[in-house]
């Protein structure tokens, strides 16, 4: 996807963009070079990934803004202010350096970083709430552990550096939603947050195999639909956690797992139908039915224990 690229020496120019492209704020600059290279890429209208490259120290004051911005420091050091604490990190470290309704503000010393940026919508539709109307709250700019910080790395890297960079990654609306899903899913797996909680009692009692039965009847019937966790839960008539309960008790597995089953089954029978000369590739079934290539190989090795191009070519 055609990328927006920015490169400017004048601070009141760099001001303007990231006032454009984040929030309202103020920057002030130190360094005889104030040299300022940002270059966005979107997977959606609501989500995206921005490279930013700073040679001069940068000191920022934004109003709250309407996004949550994942930042990955790449090299030098920033230093985030947060409701009366400061934290500095460094090369490898994560944190939100904004988060819906709050301001922020920081210094960042001659630095690279790489932001990913979500609108909370995206949260809204992933969270097992039920309430399609608010997006869960964070509460902390910092990750919950280590390991969860490295497993929200890892799904950064893969959506940004292979879905993004498949010729039919941003292109196939199925593959850029569930990437979307996959990364606020990890997000809110990732850092403290209201989404997370003790099921009710009733959603204990709703998990019944009737439930389990509407559920994944809604799941065969639209899985080349853009659907949520949220889609599944209306269909059955229960709240999401009820129908994520449901799952786990009676199949072992979750909606989002069983729904990535149906759809790699649904690119399964396309691949045996494919004829010499029909144009049909791997990569763009697999598109078609939300995964980038390279997952798609792996999760169809594991379910039918030879390579999707094998298939194919038979």
């Amino acid at each position: 996807m055609q990328a927006e690229t920015f490169d400017s020496q004048d601070v009141g120019e760099v001001e303007a963009f990231v006032n454009k492209i984040y929030s309202k704020m103020h920057i002030g600059a130190v360094g005889e070079l104030t040299r300022a290279q940002i270059t966005r890429r979107l997977l959606t209208p609501e989500v995206g990934f921005d490279d930013l490259d700073y040679s001069f120290d940068i000191g920022y004051a934004a109003d709250p803004p309407d996004l949550v911005i994942i930042c990955d420091v790449v090299s030098s050091t920033i230093r985030s202010d947060n409701r009366g604490s400061s934290d500095t990190f460094g090369p490898g470290d994560q944190f939100l350096i904004s988060r819906p309704d709050l301001p922020y503000s920081g210094v960042a010393h001659s630095a690279k970083l790489r932001f990913t940026v979500l609108d909370p919508a995206v949260l809204a539709r992933v969270a097992a709430t039920g309430d399609d109307a608010a997006a869960p709250r964070l509460l902390d700019h910092r990750p919950i552990s280590r390991q969860a910080h490295l497993r929200l790395q890892r799904a950064i890297a893969y959506v940004r550096d292979e879905v993004m960079a498949a010729p039919l990654g941003p292109g196939a609306p199925l593959l850029a939603s569930t990437s979307s899903q996959f990364l606020a899913a990890g997000l809110l797996q990732a850092y403290p947050n209201t989404a997370v909680g003790d099921p009710a009692a009733v959603d204990g009692a709703d998990a019944t195999p009737s439930t389990l039965h509407r559920a994944t009847a809604y799941i065969e019937s639209n899985a080349g639909l853009d659907i949520t966790l949220t889609d599944i839960a209306r269909a059955a008539y229960v709240t999401p956690r009820a129908v994520q309960l449901a799952f786990r008790r009676h199949r072992d597995t979750t909606p989002l797992a069983y729904l990535r089953r149906v759809r790699l089954d649904h690119a399964h029978n396309e691949l045996r139908a494919a004829t010499a000369g029909d144009g049909q590739t791997v990569t763009a079934i697999a598109a078609r039915w939300g995964f980038a290539a390279t997952r798609f190989t792996r999760h169809y090795r594991a379910a039918y224990g030879r390579a999707p191009s094998q298939t194919l070519r038979e």
